[in-house]
């Protein structure tokens, strides 16, 4: 029986909106309270010493295809919180380095982009723990642009031998470690738009039928306790 904590975690926070709907809230508020419960979750992952957790905050079609007033919100939202890290004491002091990834420096904002670009930058050096998001981000996208990457690669050098090493160093992903456990919340049992593809395939998976704001800290540890309880075999 394992009893290892998974080292990259990743969480996709499904049923925000459905949340709301059910309380007869605008939709965005699901995403604010989803935020409040994301910020508990994240204590409750560095106290349990989860190194890596991965966070998926928004898809491509998120940003395309929803509202305007409530994408508004969510800009917003994103702007606020990463100002707020940027700042934060325990963000400093547990040297926690802070990635975003997709496509949310040709998508967003300038206003949204400078506290990205800000966290991003005031948490290079740090080492201890790694907290990665995923804005503006589709799988199918990150395999497409490395296949592109790839195939310009091949071109420059002539040299047609693939290896997984190229392909991982050609990911949005590239400096993450795979993924051991990922994390699904809102009751629908699937994964959305081929998210990290190449880094789940050998990851265990945990689906909870509790939106997303209804998903605390003690889900959180009891869905880790889940992980511990698993063989992993890797096609032994």
């Amino acid at each position: 029986m394992a009893q290892k904590l998974p080292k990259h975690v990743v969480i996709i926070p499904d049923g925000n909106r459905r949340w709301a709907r059910k309380r007869g809230l605008a939709p965005w508020l699901g995403h604010e309270a989803g935020a409040k419960q994301f910020e508990k979750i994240l204590k409750k992952a560095g106290d349990m010493g989860i190194k890596c957790l991965s966070f998926w905050g928004s898809s491509i079609d998120n940003i395309r295809k929803r509202p305007k007033r409530e994408v508004a919100f969510l800009l917003k939202l994103f702007r606020d919180y990463f100002k707020k890290m940027a700042e934060s004491e325990e963000i400093h002091k547990n040297k926690v380095k802070i990635n975003v990834l997709g496509r949310w420096d040709k998508m967003f904002p300038a206003i949204v982009k400078r506290e990205i670009f800000r966290v991003i930058n005031v948490t290079k050096s740090y080492d201890r723990h790694f907290l990665n998001f995923c804005l503006a981000y589709d799988g199918r996208d990150e395999m497409l642009e490395a296949i592109k990457k790839i195939c310009l690669l091949v071109k420059k050098q002539g040299n047609s031998i693939i290896k997984e090493e190229t392909v991982k160093k050609n990911l949005f992903t590239k400096d993450l470690p795979p993924v051991d456990f990922l994390i699904r919340t809102g009751g629908e049992p699937h994964l959305s738009a081929g998210f990290m593809m190449w880094d789940i395939a050998n990851a265990q998976l945990y689906f909870s039928k509790k939106f997303f704001p209804a998903f605390g800290p003690k889900d959180f540890e009891k869905a880790i306790k889940d992980f511990q309880k698993r063989e992993r075999r890797f096609g032994k």
